[in-house]
């Protein structure tokens, strides 16, 4: 601790008028110091801000009073006109922030100035030195000449104090390979991720972890997989179930992949979070490719329908469905079509009835086809149209029918024709 001998010779008039006295300050300079307000300790991969906080702690020592003396506009402990520089030095820190100009630092007073600074993520852990380069001017002399004038002298300084930093080891990993399974929209299916810790500490009872990206398609359905120690250069792999939702396109969607682990410090953290894209297939769907099939009214008939899966998937223990409404009824609106690969066209089976009042005129009944994914997922699909045309019935079976009178009754006629002629003549004879 300094000791400084504060001495002030006051010169005082006793005097009927007031008497205006001035002040001269004999010694004093500024006196500034720097350290970093907060942490100092930093990780790979981080964006920070350092805050410095600037200290003057310089004193005017030997003070004058007198009548005849010129109060100095400054005094000589205020650094004037500050600018302020942070460097790296020998650390791995990219400081983004210009020099600061701040202006006049009272002796006694303090301020903050921040840097914002970037850590690589290649940073190598230890403790640096950051250098922190201060310019500034000070009162180093003025001189009075009589009564009503003073001549200033001021001093530059350039002064550079050093900040420590602390650059901590944290788990980083590199992502090796993913894999997908059955990932469609609207379906489960399951990703693999081969991850490698390119870090500088050891994982201890780590997760990996996956979490839905903002508004991404692809939703974790299993999000967690425990793999224990992951020491730096291990490789590990982990498997989880995802959905994807129905909405979902034919392309890559974001997911993201951290690490849960325990540090060197005994603390439970995560690892910087890594977006992945995640391929996804269409969306499962069915056509029917059959023309419209037509039916009289007032009859039933056995129709087929073709259907094709337009899907990037196959599908099994598929069935379709048809829904009859008025003026149609079924007594057998289902048919079984197996496993089902993408493109195959597969034909199925239904007994339509329609009403004899029935408009003649081309319908649409709804048809769907429920079936299980890859997963054993029991999905139905979208309604399809099967198109259906009542037309005119038919009158052969009226034609038919009364050929057959007429055949029965010219028969008749003929029967009764030739009985009679025979008659006639058995009765000649006699």
């Amino acid at each position: 601790m300094r000791s400084v001998g504060l001495i002030a010779l006051v010169l005082a008039c006793f005097a009927i008028g007031p008497v205006h006295a001035g002040e001269r300050y004999m010694t004093g300079s500024p006196e500034l110091t720097a350290a970093i307000s907060g942490t100092n300790e930093f990780s790979p991969g981080d964006d920070a801000v350092i805050a410095v906080q600037l200290q003057n702690e310089g004193l005017n020592e030997l003070k004058f009073v007198g009548s005849g003396i010129i109060t100095r506009d400054d005094q000589p402990n205020t650094a004037k006109l500050i600018t302020i520089t942070l460097a790296p030095g020998e650390s791995p820190l990219i400081i983004k922030s210009d020099p600061q100009m701040i202006g006049d630092l009272k002796g006694g007073s303090s301020t903050i100035v921040k840097f914002t600074v970037k850590i690589p993520k290649n940073a190598t852990v230890g403790t640096y030195e950051l250098p922190l380069n201060l310019k500034y001017t000070y009162l180093w002399m003025a001189e009075q000449m009589g009564t009503d004038s003073i001549q200033y002298m001021y001093r530059d300084v350039n002064q550079t104090l050093s900040l420590p930093v602390k650059i901590k080891p944290v788990l980083q990993f590199s992502l090796v390979s993913v894999d997908t399974e059955h990932l469609n929209a609207g379906t489960e299916g399951y990703l693999t991720l081969v991850i490698n810790n390119t870090g500088q500490e050891d994982g201890k009872k780590a997760i990996v972890k996956i979490a839905r990206n903002d508004n991404s398609m692809v939703i974790p359905t299993d999000s967690s997989s425990y793999i224990g120690d992951f020491p730096v250069g291990a490789k590990v792999t982990s498997t989880f179930k995802v959905s994807v939702s129905n909405e979902a396109e034919n392309k890559s969607y974001p997911l993201d992949v951290y690490v849960n682990y325990e540090n060197y410090e005994g603390d439970i953290v995560d690892s910087e979070r890594t977006t992945i894209g995640i391929p996804v297939g269409g969306k499962t769907e069915f056509l029917v490719v059959s023309d419209p099939i037509g039916i009289p009214a007032g009859q039933k008939k056995t129709i087929t329908v073709r259907y094709q899966n337009t899907g990037d998937a196959p599908v099994y223990s598929a069935q379709a469905r048809i829904s009859a409404v008025d003026p149609f009824t079924s007594d057998d609106d289902t048919a079984f079509l197996g496993t089902f690969a993408p493109g195959e066209v597969k034909e199925a089976t239904f007994d339509i009835s329609v009403d004899s009042t029935a408009t003649q005129k081309e319908y649409g009944l709804d048809s769907e086809v429920r079936y299980r994914d890859a997963l054993d997922n029991s999905i139905i699909s979208d309604p399809i149209k099967v198109r259906i045309e009542v037309v005119e019935r038919s009158n052969t079976l009226l034609y038919l029918l009364i050929g057959i009178i007429a055949l029965g009754i010219i028969a008749g006629g003929y029967y009764y024709y030739q009985r009679h002629q025979k008659g006639n003549g058995e009765g000649k004879s006699g």
